[in-house]
């Protein structure tokens, strides 16, 4: 959406200021908004899970682009946040094509999380699941807050996932 890309600073707002941290972003250079960036965690209405990389690979992305962490630890940090959105080491070697959407999108978490990030971005994190699997996704946004000092924003149309998620709500 919009609102997200003006956020991490890919659309340059059309009125008003977006601040992180204290510091305006439209008037921050590219090298500055790519560090900034790094601060940040998507979470893709679809996941956007890479379908030529396999699970592990999908997370460890981050990792290997921002960090010149030993493929021990990279390994380490991706079967920790594999673990934390509750899904098992034997997913690390499929194909996205290979899981649920369920699934899909709590790796999508999963990598958004690899670099510890202060602000989450969430966008529809619910779209095309069932109630169930829904709920499920609520519970691992709440979970996420209750762990990591992070700051989350969720864009959503499901009122469900509004009420269950939100501390504040601003419609458009």
């Amino acid at each position: 959406t919009v609102l997200l890309k003006t956020i991490i600073g890919l659309v340059r707002p059309t009125q008003g200021e977006v601040y992180f941290d204290g510091r305006n972003l439209a008037k921050l250079g590219d090298r500055e908004l790519t560090e900034q960036r790094i601060r940040y965690g998507f979470v893709f209405q679809h996941a956007a899970l890479f379908d030529s990389l396999t699970i592990g690979q999908n997370v460890a992305f981050p990792l290997h682009q921002h960090t010149d962490y030993p493929p021990r630890k990279v390994r380490e940090i991706v079967s920790d946040r594999l673990a934390q959105v509750g899904l098992p080491d034997s997913v690390i070697s499929k194909k996205p094509a290979e899981l649920s959407g369920g699934m899909r999108k709590r790796v999508g978490l999963a990598r958004a999380l690899a670099l510890e990030p202060e602000l989450i971005l969430y966008d529809e994190p619910t779209t095309g699941l069932d109630p169930i699997m829904s709920d499920v996704i609520n519970e691992l946004i709440l979970e996420t807050r209750r762990r990591h000092p992070v700051t989350s924003v969720v864009v959503t149309h499901d009122m469900n996932t509004a009420r269950k998620v939100a501390d504040r709500v601003l419609m458009f």
